[in-house]
């Protein structure tokens, strides 16, 4: 130990290559060490990063393209389900009647009634229809008397009707000789021609645009 010692005494910082082997070697050492860290704090450590962000992007780039082969491979399904799709909507919107319709689907509603033999005490469409994004809502008031079987079966014509007519807050009441009184709201429903449907779009991007 002694001697490993001796060798770093009385080193001349001027005349390295005079220096006993272990203080030479361990100053090569030294010396390519510092090499080494200054280059990969110089170089490597960007080359680095644009090999782990070029990894990632793969990874990104591999994904995408198993999602879009994917969507290649299932493209004539999703064909046939928005075909299903769009059948089915047609199919309801065939239950909504148009504007030239809303009268003889306001007369139904009253022949549903009287063909039941019900007292029509109250039937009092809105004043105005409300507004939906591919629709109309026309809400009516009744108030019809008559007896428990009947109101009810009423009530099945009313769901049998070729057109969508719903029934909405009832409420019975008891009267006199046994017969019943009920207060509803039917809504009827229209769908909107291609003009209303703009006019409705132009209204929403109109108030998108003053909430900004």
């Amino acid at each position: 130990m002694k001697q490993l010692l001796d060798q770093f005494r009385n080193l001349n910082p001027k005349d390295p290559g005079a220096w006993p082997p272990l203080p030479k070697a361990l100053a090569l050492l030294g010396l390519l060490i510092a090499i080494l860290v200054g280059a990969y704090f110089g170089d490597w450590a960007g080359q680095l990063e644009a090999i782990d962000s070029g990894a990632a992007q793969e990874k990104q780039l591999k994904e995408e393209f198993v999602n879009k082969k994917q969507q290649a491979v299932n493209l004539d399904l999703h064909r046939q389900q928005l075909r299903e799709i769009d059948s089915s909507f047609g199919a309801l919107l065939k239950q909504l009647p148009n504007r030239s319709q809303m009268d003889a689907l306001l007369v139904d509603i009253n022949q549903a009634g009287l063909g039941r033999g019900l007292q029509f005490d109250l039937f009092k469409p809105a004043p105005s229809e409300t507004m939906r994004e591919f629709y109309a809502e026309l809400p009516i008031q009744l108030r019809i008397s008559g007896g428990y079987h009947d109101i009810g079966q009423f009530a099945s014509d009313i769901g049998q009707l070729s057109r969508i007519v719903t029934l909405n807050d009832l409420s019975v009441a008891g009267g006199k000789d046994g017969q019943l009184t009920m207060d509803a709201i039917a809504k009827t429903f229209r769908y909107l021609d291609e003009e209303e449907v703009a006019a409705q779009r132009a209204a929403a991007s109109r108030a998108r645009a003053g909430k900004k």
